[in-house]
C-alpha cells in the first residue's frame, strides 16, 4: 500500500514538471526574441558614427527664443491683441577642428528667400567658419554680423524688445571674410572687407537716376573692443565706411560705453550715419513718389540708445530702454525751410520687468510697455505731408537661448 502510494506521487510530480515547462515555454522563447532583436540593432550603424560622436562635446544647438501676447494701441487707441513669434533663431555652433570654429543661426520668423547678390536666404543670419592662427590671431569667413560696434547690436536679437532705427534698418548680416587681433585679454581690434549689401543696387535704390552701380560694393568695418578700469568699464567703438554706387558712400560711426557699478549697469550707444544715398529708407519713405520716386541723396541719421538694469536679486531685474533717433535730410529744396533739414525726430522708452525662475537654466519671463512717438518737422508735414503718431504695446512672455545640446 506504501509503495502504490509513493508511485503515484512521483507520477504527480512528473505530470507537475511538464506541466510547469509547458506554461514558461513561451516566456522562455520571447526571453530569446528579445536577445535576438538586441542583438541585431547592435549590428546596425549610428546616425552619428562612433568615431565621429566625440565631435558633440565641442558643439552645441541652441534654439534662441522670444515669445509674447502683445496687446497693440495706436495714438492711445486699443487696437488689438494676440500672441506673436518675436524671435525664432536656430543656432548650431561649435569646433570640428583643434584651430576651426564654426557657427550657423537662421531666423525662422523672417522669409526664406535667396537674395540676389550673395546668394543666401535672408533669414540666414551667420554662416561662417573662423580659422585661429594663433591664440592672438584669427580670421573668419562666410556670412558674419557687419561688427557695427556698440552695444545694441551686441546683444543677442532675443535679448532686444525693439530696435532703434538705424539698426532696423540696416543690412546687419553680410558676406565677407574678416580678422581679429587679441592684444590682450582688454583688447581686441577687428577688421572687416565685405558685401555692402545682400541686394542688387537697383533693387535697394530704384533706379536712382544720379548714380552708376559700383563694380565693387564692398564695405570696411574696424572695430574695438575694450576694457578698463578692471571690467567696471567697457567699449565697442567701430567706423564702417560702405560703397553704395560709384562717388557714393555711406559713413557709419558707433560708440557703445557700458558701465558696471555693482547690480547697475548703464550701457550707452552713439549712433551717426551720413548717407550720400539713402541707405537707411526712412528719408525716402517719408518724401511722396510725386516729389521724388527714387532712393534720396545726403541723408544723416543720429541715434542715442541706453539700457539701464537693475539686478535686484538673482531672479528679479529691472529693466529700461531708451531711444532718440533723428532723421534729417541734408537737401537745398528745403533750404526754404530755414534750418528744417529734420525730417523726423523718433523717441522710444521701454520700461521692463523681468523674472528668473531658476539660478541653472537662462529662462526669463517679463512684462513690459514698448512705447515709441514719432515727431515731423514743420517742414515734413507741410511739404510732404507727413503726420506725427504714437504706438504703443504691453506684452507679457518669455525669452531664452534654450540650450538643446
Amino acid at each position: 500500500m506504501t509503495r502504490l502510494i509513493f508511485k503515484q506521487h512521483c507520477k504527480m510530480d512528473f505530470y507537475k514538471k511538464w506541466l510547469l515547462l509547458f506554461l514558461l515555454l513561451p516566456t522562455l522563447v520571447w526571453g530569446q526574441k528579445q536577445e535576438s532583436q538586441v542583438g541585431d540593432t547592435a549590428r546596425y550603424k549610428s546616425l552619428i558614427p562612433e568615431e565621429k560622436q566625440g565631435l558633440l562635446k565641442n558643439m552645441s544647438m541652441i534654439a534662441n527664443m522670444n515669445f509674447a501676447f502683445r496687446n497693440e494701441f495706436q495714438d492711445g487707441e486699443y487696437k488689438a491683441s494676440y500672441f506673436k513669434n518675436e524671435q525664432f533663431r536656430l543656432e548650431i555652433r561649435g569646433m570640428v577642428h583643434e584651430k576651426v570654429y564654426f557657427r550657423f543661426r537662421d531666423r525662422y520668423t523672417r522669409a526664406q528667400t535667396s537674395e540676389s547678390l550673395d546668394n543666401l536666404s535672408r533669414s540666414t543670419d551667420l554662416a561662417y567658419i573662423r580659422v585661429d592662427a594663433t591664440k592672438k590671431f584669427s580670421f573668419s569667413a562666410g556670412k558674419m554680423c557687419a561688427d557695427w560696434g556698440a552695444f545694441e547690436f551686441d546683444y543677442n536679437p532675443i535679448d532686444i524688445y525693439e530696435y532703434s532705427d538705424i539698426i532696423e534698418y540696416a543690412d546687419n548680416f553680410l558676406s565677407g571674410a574678416g580678422a581679429s587681433y587679441m592684444v590682450n585679454k582688454k583688447h581686441q581690434f577687428t577688421l572687416q572687407v565685405l558685401d555692402s549689401r545682400t541686394k542688387t543696387f537697383d533693387e535697394l535704390y530704384a533706379n536712382q537716376p544720379q548714380f552708376v552701380e559700383a563694380k565693387a560694393p564692398l564695405a570696411g568695418v574696424l572695430n574695438w573692443r575694450g576694457s578698463l578700469l578692471g571690467g567696471k568699464l567697457k567699449t565697442i567703438w567701430s567706423y564702417s565706411l560702405f560703397t553704395e554706387a560709384q562717388n557714393a558712400y555711406m559713413n557709419y560711426l558707433a560708440l557703445g560705453t557700458e558701465l558696471t557699478l555693482g547690480k547697475l549697469v548703464i550701457a550707452y550707444d552713439y549712433k551717426i550715419s551720413g548717407e550720400q544715398l539713402d541707405r537707411t529708407g526712412i528719408v525716402s519713405n517719408t518724401v511722396p513718389d510725386s516729389l521724388y520716386a527714387y532712393a534720396l541723396t545726403n541723408t544723416l541719421y543720429i541715434g542715442h540708445w541706453a539700457h539701464i538694469h537693475y539686478r535686484i536679486s538673482t531672479k528679479i531685474n529691472l529693466s529700461f530702454f531708451g531711444m532718440l533717433d533723428l532723421a534729417k535730410w541734408q537737401d537745398d529744396r528745403m533750404d526754404q525751410y530755414g534750418s528744417s533739414n529734420n525730417i523726423r525726430t523718433a523717441w522710444g522708452f521701454i520700461p521692463t520687468f523681468e523674472y528668473y525662475p531658476w539660478k541653472d537654466l537662462n529662462l526669463r519671463f517679463f512684462a513690459n510697455y514698448v512705447g515709441r512717438v514719432y515727431n515731423y518737422s514743420d517742414a515734413a508735414e507741410d511739404r510732404l505731408g507727413a503726420k506725427d503718431y504714437t504706438t504703443g504695446r504691453f506684452c507679457v512672455g518669455f525669452v531664452t537661448p534654450l540650450g538643446i545640446f
